[in-house]
């Protein structure tokens, strides 16, 4: 499941700003952690994010 920026913050607690930050430093990888939508904007998976804050990935 995809979610925006914000929801994502809302589901872990991590602010906006720090989520954009992993992006552009690249901790979270494009097409494993995110997609970026055909309107430019960044579309967070879920699950994914989950297994990397487990250490699973």
């Amino acid at each position: 499941m995809y979610v925006t920026t914000e929801r994502l913050a809302e589901l872990t607690g991590y602010t906006p700003e720090a989520i954009r930050n992993k992006v552009k430093k690249g901790i979270w990888l494009k097409t494993i952690h995110y997609q970026k939508a055909p309107d430019g904007r960044l579309m967070m998976n879920v699950e994914m994010i989950y297994k990397w804050i487990e250490g699973k990935n």
